[in-house]
């Protein structure tokens, strides 16, 4: 079995493999919502991850970086229900006044939303930052919609989870290995990766 990594299909197309700096571009902050720490759907490793989306926010603040946070509606009486505080914001990473927060329905969270204006809006540029839950599910659906529609995302990975599940062979698939797979898949083509907010150049 080899144990060389192939080149990845940004660097056989030739696509930027640095990270975005802080003062130039977006921080997308992705359904940090309290269904994701307790009940049914609570993440492995959730609270590390609120610490590390915490301290993320705090640095795109003190440099000036837009940010945007998004929510997940999954309806009333639903796990996401953002009317409960059930689907609220987990307060470490709370909107300030100003950030605006972007509704979505959808694992990407430019799809069916107005993402791409409020983002227009702002006069962002090209480069964004995600970090968010879940790691797997939204938010590598948004760093490829990100992609598909010529931005350049930035994930952060300390600042994301996910959860354990079933593989193809009925086996659990721990939630790290998952957390992982999915960021190799993101680092592969979508966007660049970043171990933490302190490998995000000012």
């Amino acid at each position: 079995m080899s144990t060389t990594a192939s080149p990845t299909l940004r660097q056989v197309s030739g696509l930027p493999t640095d990270p975005a700096r802080l003062t130039d571009a977006t921080l997308i902050m992705i359904d940090y919502q309290n269904t994701y720490t307790t009940g049914v759907m609570a993440l492995t490793a959730a609270d590390q991850a609120l610490t590390a989306g915490a301290r993320l926010l705090e640095r795109a603040r003190t440099a000036g970086t837009k940010i945007i946070h998004i929510v997940n509606d999954g309806g009333p009486g639903t796990p996401y229900d953002i009317r409960a505080e059930i689907g609220a914001i987990d307060p470490r990473v709370a909107p300030r006044d100003g950030e605006p927060v972007v509704v979505k329905t959808f694992p990407n969270a430019f799809h069916e939303t107005d993402l791409q204006q409020v983002l227009t809006g702002l006069n962002a540029g090209p480069d964004l930052i995600l970090a968010g839950f879940m790691t797997h599910m939204c938010v590598t659906f948004t760093a490829q919609g990100a992609f598909n529609l010529g931005y350049r995302p930035t994930v952060v990975a300390d600042a994301c989870a996910t959860r354990p599940l079933p593989g193809a062979d009925n086996t659990v698939v721990p939630a790290t290995t998952l957390h992982t797979a999915a960021l190799t898949t993101i680092g592969d083509l979508f966007g660049v990766v970043v171990p933490n907010a302190d490998a995000l150049p000012i």
